[in-house]
């Protein structure tokens, strides 16, 4: 079966345009953890989840561009900045941690367009795995699952956004180091 060849970037772009679409949802009904929540949490689910689809097709059928290497990693950070403001702005999570991943995220985006004149670097393991962190770290804070299951899924909570944190730093890190010995590398 042939697919046509801009399908994977047409799939990172809608996942782009859900976001505006779930921060409305999530903010909405002001925090309270109604209908509104549920959809704005799956919709973020579907939305991250098909960062695998994406470039399964994309590798699977050989169309593999630059501009899906560009884009994918910008509508992953789109997807979890949104979230991780979002429930900033509901007051269930930290600015501190929201202007540490941000920080983060943007000046490996902002680096990652400087040298795409250059070349396009694509994403490391190390930063696939953060992306897998704060997406299931994002969609069990999403998911009013205390008002389910009971007060001690904070607990689950604080673990697993504790681990994406980690690995957002620890992932950033490794990608200046790796930038850095790529860069003295090329050098004449």
């Amino acid at each position: 079966m042939t697919i046509p060849r801009q399908l994977p970037n047409a799939i990172t772009i809608l996942r782009i345009l859900c976001a505006p679409v779930f921060v409305w949802m999530l903010l909405a009904d002001g925090g309270s953890d109604g209908p509104l929540r549920w959809w704005a949490a799956v919709l973020f689910i579907v939305a991250i989840a098909t960062d695998g689809i994406d470039g399964y097709l994309a590798r699977k059928h050989d169309i593999v561009t630059d501009l899906g290497k560009l884009l994918d990693p910008i509508a992953d950070k789109v997807l979890t900045g949104a979230a991780f403001v979002s429930l900033s702005i509901l007051g269930e999570l930290p600015v501190w941690v929201v202007v540490l991943v941000l920080v983060r995220e943007l000046g490996i985006t902002v680096h990652r367009l400087v040298v795409a004149t250059d070349h396009v670097v694509a994403a490391a393991w190390m930063g696939k795995l953060k992306t897998v962190a704060q997406a299931v770290a994002l969609s069990l804070a999403l998911l009013p699952l205390w008002t389910a299951v009971g007060e001690w899924i904070h607990v689950v909570n604080t673990i697993t956004m504790s681990a994406a944190v980690v690995l957002t730093v620890a992932s950033g890190i490794d990608y200046v180091v790796t930038a850095l010995r790529s860069r003295t590398s090329r050098k004449p």
